[in-house]
């Protein structure tokens, strides 16, 4: 008797996601992270090149940059962080779940969005950028010059957005170390153009802070040109086409439901620095600048929870892709205390020694003052930052973002709210530095909070 067995459904596999999926996760992670981390201090020396700069240009130069550097901050944080992990976590889940054709495809959707964005960032600076910089304080020389920057590099806006799209495309697949080389070589051709079109060299005098934002625009735009051309060259897990892959609204809603809401997180940290900003400000000069040698703390802090979440998201977007959600919240759990101890670690240091890092801006004892009672006062809540912000990375892996970007608005109502009645009752400037620690321990907490309650699995 002749018995027919029963057709089976084929059952996609991982394919090259297969590593990230099964590879031990610890030494996973940390190989994935490393590339990244040197990239990012690549990138924030060429700001501090850049500054140094605009520094022997001048002091209207020097100001001009103050009021337009967070704005390209900005874009940057909402093309590589927000939206750029919108990009990864799509690609990851879609290769996690062995649909390389949809991962190719997403590729091209991708390109779009940094297209019509790239666009709006443009129009909105050009229109309306010598208002905000007006509204910021400036005026005379100091205007004149944030427009010419401003407006130089938000023309050029296109070649930023499309670098980090398809760094996000590749970091997707798993790859960190084609864009993490890229951006290395980048950062050292931006400082080396940026010396040469600014400042001038032999009998070259230079063009002034235009060369710096005309430096920054080339150097994005040649390495958004190599990216482009390694995925259409198949060196690539995916093969970006331009032909035969329709335009779908799915894909879109894809990218965009993690992207999209992921774009309000950065919006909410720089609303959050200017009100803390403005709150300090009034205990005046000495407060102001102790607070800012603390800030600019926090801010080398950033590039490490970056680097360490940026590489949890494909390992976590390819498990939750592959149904193994299990593995993909273990990955978000051996990140966050990656991050958490990395920068629990740096806050322990400043707790018990503040002027080892204070120490290096000034001498002056009532800045140093001020700078120490930051530093100890909210020092505690750099490791709570940390696992809040790489969970934020490991949730656009699963494409569940919403309750981590609340979590940001909460760290904001504190700020704005604590900070208002502490005015208001006249504390003194200490118990603001202890709210900004407070604000970030509660981001990190709630932020776990959401992850452990929040359902991972695909729908």
């Amino acid at each position: 008797m002749n018995m027919q067995q029963p057709m089976q459904k084929p059952v996609k596999a991982p394919l090259v996601g297969e590593k990230l999926i099964t590879a031990p996760i610890l030494s996973t992670l940390l190989r994935l992270t490393v590339p990244n981390t040197i990239a990012m201090l690549a990138t924030a020396l060429a700001a501090v090149a850049e500054t140094a700069y605009v520094g022997r240009l001048g002091v209207e130069p020097l100001a001009a940059m103050a009021l337009a550097f967070p704005m390209v901050m900005l874009m940057q944080m909402m093309s590589a962080g927000a939206m750029g992990g919108g990009v990864s976590s799509a690609v990851s889940r879609a290769i996690g779940g062995g649909d390389i054709a949809k991962a190719n495809a997403l590729a091209l959707h991708a390109i779009a969005i940094a297209v019509i964005a790239a666009a709006g960032f443009t129009l909105f600076f050009l229109t309306l950028g010598p208002a905000i910089y007006r509204l910021l304080g400036g005026s005379g020389g100091t205007l004149e010059q944030a427009v010419i920057y401003s407006n130089t590099l938000f023309i050029g806006a296109l070649a930023i957005w499309l670098f980090n799209t398809l760094a996000s495309v590749l970091r997707g697949t798993g790859n960190m170390a084609m864009p993490s080389l890229l951006g290395l070589l980048l950062a050292g051709f931006q400082v080396l153009l940026g010396g040469f079109l600014g400042l001038g060299f032999g009998s070259f005098a230079g063009i002034g802070i235009i060369g710096l934002a005309i430096a920054q625009v080339t150097a994005f735009g040649l390495a958004a040109l190599v990216l482009l051309w390694y995925l259409i060259s198949g060196r690539s897990r995916l093969v970006l086409r331009f032909r035969g892959v329709p335009f779908q609204r799915a894909m879109f809603v894809d990218i965009l439901k993690v992207g999209a809401i992921a774009c309000l997180s950065p919006l909410q940290s720089v609303l959050t620095v200017l009100i803390f900003t403005g709150l300090v400000a009034r205990f005046g000069t000495e407060a102001l600048a102790g607070y800012g040698i603390g800030a600019r703390l926090e801010f080398l802090l950033v590039p490490i929870a970056f680097s360490v979440g940026v590489a949890c998201v494909p390992m976590v977007g390819m498990a939750v892709g592959a149904g193994a959600v299990a593995r993909a919240r273990k990955v978000a759990w051996t990140a966050g205390a990656v991050a958490a101890s990395a920068l629990g670690l740096i806050g322990l240091v400043v707790v018990i020694a503040p002027e080892s890092w204070s120490g290096l801006f000034t001498r002056d004892p009532a800045v140093l003052e001020a700078a120490r009672q930051y530093l100890t006062a909210a020092g505690f809540g750099f490791p709570f930052f940390g696992i809040g912000l790489c969970l934020y990375f490991a949730s656009q892996g699963a494409g569940r973002i919403v309750g981590p970007v609340l979590t940001a608005t909460l760290r904001l109502v504190l700020v704005a709210a604590g900070g208002w009645w502490l005015s208001q009752i006249g504390a003194p400037v200490w118990t603001l530095f202890a709210l900004a620690g407070v604000s970030m321990a509660a981001y990190g907490l709630a932020t776990a909070a959401t992850v452990h309650f929040t359902d991972w699995s695909k729908k």
